[in-house]
């Protein structure tokens, strides 16, 4: 992972709060079952975490393939947001 994000042109500390904060939108979803604005902030954040991968993914030029992980889970976590959304 750390190849990927050299070739992304990302430096050492966005690596690492990259993955704090997916950490934290991860447990942040978990909560979000019993506190709902958490859950939709949570995954508002993810959602919008992945919207910037995919925006890298296409500045360095990947493919479609290369690309549409970062893409589905920008739809998932969208959804999940919605979910969250109308619980509150």
């Amino acid at each position: 992972m750390k190849l990927e994000f050299k070739r992304f042109g990302l430096t050492e500390p966005q690596r690492i709060a990259t993955g704090v904060l997916q950490l934290l939108g991860a447990a942040g979803v978990v909560v979000g079952f019993f506190i709902p604005l958490l859950g939709f902030l949570a995954a508002s954040g993810l959602a919008l975490m992945m919207l910037s991968a995919f925006a890298v993914r296409i500045k360095i030029k990947d493919g479609f393939f290369q690309s549409a992980p970062s893409l589905i889970f920008l739809f998932l976590n969208g959804w999940i947001a919605t979910v969250f959304y109308s619980a509150l």
